[in-house]
């Protein structure tokens, strides 16, 4: 069997154990792909895109149904064609999860907390709801009833996601720093338990088994564009289901041998055999030109994707 066939069974093997779920697929071909270089995409290129990952179309037309609903994804019917493309709300999620995927994590902690409290008299309402998960999604831990912590996040940062809520008048955001008590390490520790970092070990040490062999066999010169788009969003799909649950929190904070440095390495080498091919696909199928170059539209540009 030649290289490429064996990456080719390679792909169906994973796609077929792993089994991922296409709303959730669509969401990384949409990240890693097409938002780089359009605003958005006809539904049959997105269908083509998808059946390339044993996607069908019903499933592509029922997710994005779905994504629309939740917010991602805003529809325009243009004569009997429909046009899906990123609602601000969704551009605002991908440029949040682009920090966590394609950059390391940077390790400069001055030992200070930003807190936000969201006023407790206000009742459970869909704003309150959406405005948690966003700051879970960029790494804040629900610590009590309205209150949202993380050692590195900025204070701009935590205030857009307040303002983008419109809760910016109920909410109260600062930094801190916790007390020193005479075995420091211990508050290490009661603080570390705020957030589920087994599952994210587990997810990490996951894609490390599932991508680490792969990486050791493939060549960019035996990669033909459509199975290097595979490869790319497969790996991409895998490492941001460990990685946008990675708090990310301070080397100090974590445990002994954590693997997101490896995980991220291991991702980097990948991306740098697959991008420039996978990116050649997604061109093709939207008759577009998706050289590396180009793709500037969000706030990581796909150039300088994991260079640090």
């Amino acid at each position: 069997m030649s290289r490429n066939n064996a990456v080719e069974k390679w792909v169906q093997q994973y796609i077929g154990q792993e089994e991922p779920r296409s709303k959730s697929l669509i969401i990384t071909v949409f990240g890693d792909a097409i938002s780089p270089y359009s605003p958005g995409i006809w539904l049959g290129e997105l269908i083509t895109l998808m059946d390339s990952l044993n996607v069908n179309e019903r499933l592509v037309r029922t997710s994005a149904f779905r994504l629309t609903d939740e917010g991602w994804l805003q529809p325009e019917r243009i004569g009997r064609r429909s046009y899906y493309s990123l609602s601000p709300t969704g551009t605002n999620r991908f440029e949040s999860a682009y920090r966590h995927i394609y950059q390391a994590a940077v390790d400069n902690w001055d030992g200070e907390w930003t807190i936000v409290v969201i006023q407790r008299n206000i009742e459970a309402t869909a704003e309150r709801s959406e405005v948690r998960k966003e700051l879970e999604w960029n790494g804040f831990s629900l610590v009590s009833n309205g209150v949202f912590m993380h050692p590195q996040a900025s204070l701009a940062s935590a205030s857009k996601i307040i303002k983008n809520n419109g809760l910016e008048d109920r909410s109260l955001i600062f930094r801190a720093t916790s007390i020193k008590d005479d075995d420091f390490s211990s508050n290490d520790l009661k603080i570390r338990e705020c957030w589920n970092l087994d599952e994210v070990k587990q997810r990490y040490t996951q894609f490390i088994t599932d991508f680490k062999a792969l990486a050791g066999t493939l060549k960019k010169s035996d990669l033909t564009p459509l199975l290097a788009f595979q490869i790319q969003t497969l790996m991409i799909h895998s490492f941001r289901r460990a990685n946008l649950h990675d708090p990310q929190l301070p080397a100090r904070l974590l445990p002994d041998n954590w693997p997101r440095h490896e995980s991220f390495s291991l991702c980097k080498k990948i991306y740098s055999l697959t991008c420039e091919a996978a990116h050649a696909y997604v061109g093709e199928v939207m008759s577009l030109d998706t050289s590396l170059a180009k793709g500037t539209r969000l706030n990581i540009h796909v150039e300088d994707r994991f260079k640090r």
